[in-house]
């Protein structure tokens, strides 16, 4: 399907396959709109007409502001004067793609907005490409990733967004959107509401603050719209009022927000950060939509079926104080209850006697942590117990009193105004420069290539201030990650940063796993590994079990509980264990390892709802064809409680204990009610079910 707008400036067609259909039309004023975006059997229009949705992007420039003043991403005059040029369509695989090119005359812009969505499922994404085909510079300062308007009225939408802090991520709350944009009288006033709800990242971390993601949900009939940005830089989205309906306006790295501005000479390019924009029946809907868009736009590896279990020696454990001496009897109880990964946190290179913090940077290992044969010597021990050595770096950071900071130049390291970003101790390299790459590409091929080591976990513990090199940095740490990944296909990346600080779309593109968080307190993980899945897919969701010598049988099996449902990152001295304990340990891993098989293909679903961070139960179901796992958490309230699972009515099933903490724990399936009775007498306490459909 091609079109051009040659015969006069009216323009209708529309695009999309069996589970999604987008229809466009050109608006009285000139400009083109989303005037329908729609699911399987949705009948709805939604977007409304095509005076209610906005245009298909808002840019802003020096020079070119707003057409009407405020905090909204709207009513741009860049995008007000945009016109239809072209549009395009094709199939690339399981990929259908509608290429759209808009013009303005006035500066000569050119705005390319590429609309992606995987075949059979709900989601749009879109990017926009810039070329300035005019004869003088333009600074751009915000351009639109998605947009989306003539969704339905404030008055009957829910405003979900998600809270993500260091060790309490993943807090999703929701709210009616009247609540931020108040009903002002339109109609009398012949305007919208400047008013908005604006969520944007804030430093370096991209999710420090809250989720690169958001989700409107009409009350009245439970349609539901949920974002994610997919930028490991900087974004931001906005909702509000326009035309008596909702919008959605979703963005990378803005000048007001990110100190970001883009100078585009003549003939020069930028593409924005991609969004994506999942429908579906309520949250839970909409969220399996963007599982199966986030499988489907990652870099595939034999990782994400494989599943295989990681013993990381840092939490609760040895804490960034390996030695040969403390790793070797480690390394044999991790192989003995199952491990298949045992990664070697930080401090391996550390041979200062002021501390590593600030004197990381070379990556070379210590002589005095590792005498007698050095690191290899535990690296090949970990080997010949038949595990994949592993080895943690920060590999973005250079201490201020590292020997790199001193060889590599001054333009390798981000500055501002021309000085070096000093942050806790620590510049941070600039991977656009050649120095900075090579430095890294040098540190990784003999970690990975001479070393043989095949797991990598890369953290990033510093936040720096946004604007300047941030999103070209971001891109290019991206872009070197995928290049070490077709260098060492089969190497097992870990995306890390203090936990969650770093959990984004782009990020999930490319590396295998997620660390969800730093939390060191069994009894406070719960709500976050329960709420994971909203921000990774359960097969990268990386969750930490830290049993101890010194926890009764309870404690052991209510940490090793946390992370049945995700990645198991397994911790905890086992080389201290008893020989019943360690099969407590052994006995979580086995039954891990006979469900792995269903993570890949899972979604989730809450039968109480999305975790408070308080809440006394919690609940996480996976639902993997006939067979649906819930973990269950009691941390509080009475002994007894019944969870809805409506998916399953009408049907034979039969529930099955795979998992507890509590002896007595029970587990009933009530077909009349099509209900899970869990009871687990005494608090805190887990349990992990399975329940099975029967023919």
């Amino acid at each position: 399907m091609t079109g051009q707008a040659a015969n006069g400036p009216q323009v209708k067609f529309d695009w999309g396959h069996s589970a999604l259909n987008a229809q466009f039309a050109t608006a009285p004023d000139g400009t083109l709109r989303m005037t329908r975006l729609a699911g399987p059997g949705d009948t709805a229009v939604a977007p409304a007409g095509p005076e209610s949705p906005l245009p298909l992007v808002e840019i802003t420039a020096l020079g070119h502001g707003s057409g009407w003043s405020g905090p909204r991403f709207t009513d741009s005059a860049v995008g007000g004067r945009l016109r239809h040029r072209a549009h395009r369509s094709e199939r690339d695989g399981d990929w259908h793609r509608l290429y759209v090119e808009l013009a303005d005359e006035t500066t000569g812009l050119t705005a390319e907005v590429v609309y992606s969505s995987p075949d059979g499922v709900p989601v749009l994404r879109c990017e926009v490409r810039l070329r300035n085909d005019g004869t003088e510079p333009l600074v751009i300062q915000s351009v639109s990733s998605l947009l989306l308007g003539g969704l339905p009225s404030p008055d009957v939408l829910d405003v979900h967004r998600a809270r993500n802090d260091w060790l309490a991520e993943c807090r999703w709350s929701a709210e009616p959107l009247r609540a931020h944009i108040a009903d002002i009288g339109r109609d009398r006033h012949e305007h919208d509401s400047r008013a908005c709800l604006a969520v944007s990242s804030r430093g370096s971390w991209p999710t420090d603050g809250h989720l690169a993601m958001g989700a409107l949900t009409d009350r009245t009939d439970n349609r539901t719209w949920l974002w994610q940005i997919d930028s490991a830089a900087a974004w931001r989205w906005d909702t509000g009022e326009t035309g008596h309906g909702a919008y959605v306006a979703l963005s990378g790295p803005t000048d007001a927000e990110h100190q970001w501005r883009e100078r585009l000479a003549p003939g020069a390019e930028f593409t924005t950060e991609p969004a994506a924009l999942a429908l579906g029946d309520g949250f839970e809907g909409a969220l399996a939509a963007l599982t199966a868009y986030r499988r489907a736009v990652r870099r595939p590896h034999p990782d994400h079926t494989a599943l295989p279990i990681v013993f990381n020696d840092y939490m609760n454990t040895l804490m960034g104080d390996p030695t040969t001496a403390k790793l070797l009897p480690l390394i044999d109880a991790a192989a003995s209850v199952g491990a298949e990964y045992f990664c070697i946190d930080s401090g391996w290179y550390d041979d200062d006697a002021r501390g590593w913090w600030d004197s990381v940077g070379e990556w070379l290992p210590s002589a005095r942590r590792f005498p007698d044969g050095g690191i290899r010597r535990v690296i090949d021990h970990i080997r010949g117990r038949g595990m994949v050595p592993g080895l943690w770096l920060e590999p973005e950071v250079v201490g201020v009193r590292s020997p790199v900071a001193r060889s590599l130049p001054d333009e390798a390291f981000v500055r501002q105004d021309g000085i070096r970003v000093t942050e806790y101790g620590r510049h941070q390299l600039d991977l656009r420069h050649p120095a900075a790459r090579a430095h890294l590409d040098a540190t990784f091929d003999r970690i990975v290539g001479e070393w043989g080591v095949g797991y990598l976990k890369l953290d990033y513990n510093i936040t720096v201030s946004p604007g300047g090199p941030l999103l070209g940095h971001a891109r290019a740490w991206l872009e070197l990650l995928s290049s070490l990944l077709d260098r060492h296909p089969g190497l097992v990346i870990e995306n890390c940063a203090s936990g969650g600080m770093r959990m984004d779309g782009a990020s999930l593109a490319v590396a295998q796993l997620q660390s969800t968080s730093d939390q060191q307190d069994p009894v406070r993980y719960p709500p976050i590994a329960a709420a994971a899945p909203t921000a990774v897919v359960p097969e990268q969701g990386a969750v930490w079990a830290y049993p101890q010598p010194e926890f009764g049988a309870d404690e052991i099996a209510f940490t090793l509980g946390n992370a049945l449902l995700g990645r198991v990152h397994l911790s905890g001295h086992l080389d201290r264990m008893s020989p019943d304990q360690l099969a407590l340990v052994r006995h979580a891993l086995a039954v891990y390892k006979s469900l792995r098989g269903d993570l890949p293909r899972a979604v989730a679903c809450w039968p109480l709802g999305l975790p408070g961070w308080t809440d006394e139960w919690l609940a996480l179901g996976l639902r993997a064809g006939s067979t649906t796992y819930v973990s269950v958490w009691r941390r509080g309230g009475g002994s007894d409680c019944a969870l809805p699972l409506p998916h399953l009515a009408g049907g034979t099933v039969t529930a099955e204990i795979l998992h507890t903490s509590a002896p007595a724990a029970t587990a009933v399936w009530r077909a009349d009610g099509s209900e899970l009775a869990i009871g687990l007498p005494a608090a805190p306490a887990c349990v992990l079910v399975r329940l099975t459909e029967q023919g």
